[in-house]
């Protein structure tokens, strides 16, 4: 096929490679890429079959703010600065480790890293995991 794209499965830390195949600028089919040192061409259900949300009409395209009890279209900066107002407040009510975050394994490991550094050097606490164990 014309269209494929080789990458890294981004579902967990082991690094397995994955031929993505595109059809109509969306993604149609993923396998494993034969080649691939740590997987060899192998592939979990999560790999091969967990890519359906990228297409999906339903992701969020734009910040949302819960206005009058309703989600309603923000910029980026209104929602960035009430969510920073939020965490302060929150903060200095009831301290750090009243915060948790849960990393996605959608995440690459630099965006998962950060998550844990902002975790621990903004807001204060060791309250992070992640499901992207392998």
């Amino acid at each position: 096929m014309e269209n494929q794209v080789e990458t890294i499965c981004s579902f967990c830390g082991t690094g397995c490679g994955l031929v993505v195949e595109v059809e109509n600028d969306k993604v149609s089919k993923v396998k494993g890429h034969k080649e691939n040192p740590s997987s060899h061409g192998e592939t979990c259900v999560k790999g091969a079959l967990g890519w359906e949300y990228i297409n999906s009409d339903r992701r969020l395209t734009e910040p949302l703010i819960r206005k009058n009890g309703k989600l309603t279209p923000a910029s980026w900066d209104e929602a960035l600065t009430l969510i920073a107002e939020k965490f302060s407040t929150l903060k200095d009510k009831h301290g750090p480790d009243a915060f948790g975050c849960f990393s996605s394994s959608r995440s690459t490991n630099e965006l998962n890293f950060l998550a844990g550094k902002f975790m621990r050097t903004v807001i204060g606490t060791n309250n992070i995991d992640s499901c992207n164990r392998t």
